[in-house]
């Protein structure tokens, strides 16, 4: 019933592929903030200077024409579900879905790419890749910068580098995260230690939505904290570094899981997971998400055959509150969600063990 072309069309790029390493890394996410020179920054910025920077870049499109198509979207004009939808993909932050009025999104059409315009600074470049892939999202990501570069001047000083509305971004004005997946961890008692020590290198760990977010199902977001003093190579080489240890110490992980004295335990636990989660009536989203990460942990494994490694990545989207809402086409009370939810996943189970 909501499979199919209903569910591919919530698919983002990111979404679709596993990308390098896409067992424990989900995903990659570079961010630029940018302003334009001689303009105030939105926080303190009047309507008609609001405005300038929202008509300065309704023609970003033919700037970044040698990328691929793109489209542009005044936020006023996307009513709040769509807004909701853009969030939930993580397109655009939560900030972005308030006090539209001037506020624009261009967004390549694969979704790779997003640029939030007058959020809290003029420009928020991103480019977000499956797996592990911080170099190459990196790469993409200075290429935009350079091409709106060479038509607009930004807010730049020789000695503190691109100014930006929050002084933790003056710099480079580079955020770069990766989105991890650390059951393994989890189930050992051993993520707290391993997530505390990557404090200690300047970096920090969020939820699945970033900051102020909670975290569902065992994933995470590391990226830097401050980006001033540092180069961009300096972020991506550390952020690099320390996921690549995070990676091994999650790999050790699952293979003392699946050793002779812990697989029975490790199997009975993913395999009545997997049973709640194909009978279920109704469920609730974050008993739904670690329900999915242990599925997707037994995939990882070996314990569950023939299943699509793609199911947890979709589905922590698909099965929120708005996803929900625009598969049935009208506004849902919880309890009704919590059966659509349910009934979406067991048929994503199904149509995955085909």
């Amino acid at each position: 019933m909501f499979l199919g072309d209903t569910l591919d069309k919530n698919l983002s790029s990111w979404m679709k592929k596993e990308g390098p390493e896409g067992d424990i890394v989900l995903g990659t996410r570079v961010r630029l903030a940018r302003n334009f020179a001689k303009i105030p920054f939105p926080g303190v910025a009047n309507k008609e200077q609001a405005k300038k920077v929202l008509d300065n870049c309704t023609k970003l499109d033919e700037v970044l024409s040698g990328l691929g198509k793109f489209t542009f979207y005044k936020m006023a004009e996307v009513d709040s579900l769509e807004r909701q939808l853009l969030v939930e993909k993580h397109l655009i932050s939560p900030a972005h879905t308030e006090a539209t009025a001037y506020k624009g999104l261009l967004l390549s059409e694969s979704e790779d790419i997003s640029i939030m315009i007058n959020e809290e600074d003029h420009l928020r470049i991103q480019v977000l890749y499956p797996g592990f892939q911080i170099e190459e999202a990196w790469r993409l990501a200075d290429r935009i910068d350079d091409l709106i570069e060479a038509k607009q001047e930004y807010a730049f000083d020789n000695a503190l580098g691109y100014l930006t509305s929050c002084p933790t971004n003056v710099g480079t004005g580079m955020r770069a995260s990766v989105m991890v997946h650390l059951p393994a961890l989890a189930k050992l008692n051993q993520l707290s230690q391993v997530l505390n020590s990557v404090t200690q290198f300047g970096l920090v760990v969020r939820g699945l939505y970033g900051e102020g977010s909670e975290s569902y199902g065992n994933i995470f977001q590391i990226s830097n904290q401050v980006s001033l003093g540092h180069t961009e190579e300096d972020i991506v080489e550390l952020l690099a570094k320390i996921t690549a240890q995070i990676i091994a110490s999650e790999r050790q992980a699952r293979q003392f899981l699946i050793q002779s004295e812990q697989r029975l335990a490790s199997e009975d636990s993913v395999c009545r997971s997997y049973g709640i989660l194909a009978h279920a009536r109704k469920i609730g989203t974050k008993e739904a998400m670690e329900l999915l990460s242990n599925v997707r942990l037994g995939i990882d494994l070996g314990i569950l055959k023939n299943l699509d490694k793609k199911i947890l990545k979709e589905l922590m989207v698909c099965i929120r509150a708005a996803h929900l809402q625009k598969i049935m086409g009208q506004s849902l009370p919880p309890e009704e969600r919590d059966r659509l939810r349910a009934s979406l996943i067991r048929e994503r189970l199904q149509s995955a063990s085909a």
